[in-house]
């Protein structure tokens, strides 16, 4: 099981403003996902692996440039799901730098990559595994500048509605897979 704290501080100053954010955003996803994973535990998503992930998901930003969020890097911000993805195979972490790459947006094809031309490498990075989709959609929940409020359904779907309804409509697929609209 990897050490999340220790990678978490290897690559961020322990107690600055990203390091906060990074744990505080990467609990509030966690607890989504799990909370995800009971409604569908039929499925058998794996809990530990969910937990780990989704507290790694988004340590690619500290190499972007953010300020907003407190990131001082040199690259776009769109790029921390590869960057993130590289950083963990470095901790021979595979799975969990697939859904780093693959959590960004709803997970982008590689024609909305050419489209928009977005400088990433050229290939689908849509979420594929179940706990890929469960962290990518517990994510869009919670904003990292937005206070710690989570989202309502409609609020995310109005901000994926902004980047096209393609976007909306996969994440919209995804909660009708997940049966989230169902009663506990």
């Amino acid at each position: 099981m990897p050490d999340v704290e220790a990678i978490i501080n290897e690559n961020c100053r322990r107690g600055s403003r990203l390091a906060d954010l990074l744990r505080r955003h990467g609990a509030q996803v966690r607890d989504k996902a799990l909370a995800v994973a009971d409604r569908v535990a039929h499925l058998q998503p794996d809990r530990d692996f969910l937990a780990q992930a989704a507290m790694l998901h988004d340590i690619g930003i500290v190499w972007t440039a953010a300020p907003r969020i407190h990131c001082h890097g040199a690259h776009p911000y769109v790029c921390h799901g590869v960057i993130g993805r590289h950083l963990l195979l470095q901790y021979g972490l595979t799975a969990h730098g697939w859904v780093c790459e693959r959590h960004v947006g709803v997970g982008l094809t590689a024609e909305e990559i050419i489209a928009r031309r977005l400088p990433l490498p050229v290939r689908d990075m849509r979420p594929v595994t179940l706990e890929e989709i469960i962290i990518c959609y517990a994510d869009k929940f919670f904003s990292k500048s937005g206070g710690g409020k989570a989202h309502t359904l409609d609020e995310v779907l109005a901000d994926l509605a902004r980047f096209g309804r393609v976007q909306a409509d996969r994440f919209l697929g995804w909660h009708r897979q997940l049966n989230l609209d169902a009663p506990h």
